[in-house]
């Protein structure tokens, strides 16, 4: 899961992992990425950068569908799933992150912080079993670490 750079690394995880002691991460910054975390998401986490979390609209959108699949008798994460891929979820988070000046910065502040030899955890809300655009972000910053910007 987590991935060398040149000085620190990323990685994620989900924060009831971190809340049930499934994960530990010894001298890291477990920084959330959520868009409207939860008081006791604010416990969790060392920080949060909601401008890394999706758009409301494309949230929204991905839940409907997902209500919608569970109706039709699918189970959650298949349906969670199933969702993420008909509203096109990938596409449009990685479109948002890039148009958006505040997720830019986000970002270019979380690959200096790694480049400087700080490990950086990405936390939200989805268990491993559900995708989720913190992987994106992995992706993402691994590649900002890669070409150095």
């Amino acid at each position: 899961m987590a991935r060398p750079s040149a000085a620190g690394e990323v990685t994620e995880t989900y924060v009831a992992a971190l809340q049930h002691d499934l994960v530990a991460f010894d001298d890291a910054a477990l920084v959330g990425v959520v868009r409207q975390p939860t008081g006791w998401f604010h416990g969790t986490v060392d920080e949060n950068r909601p401008a890394l979390g999706p758009p409301t609209d494309l949230l929204e959108a991905t839940k409907q569908r997902q209500e919608d699949l569970k109706t039709q008798g699918l189970c959650d994460e298949g349906a969670h799933n199933a969702a993420w891929d008909e509203v096109g979820f990938e596409e449009r988070y990685r479109k948002h992150v890039r148009e958006s000046p505040d997720a830019q910065a986000a970002l270019a502040d979380l690959a200096e912080r790694v480049r400087d030899g700080e490990t950086v955890v990405l936390v939200c809300f989805e268990a491993e079993d559900k995708r989720c655009h913190r992987h994106v972000l992995v992706e993402l910053l691994e590649g900002r670490l890669a070409n150095g910007t």
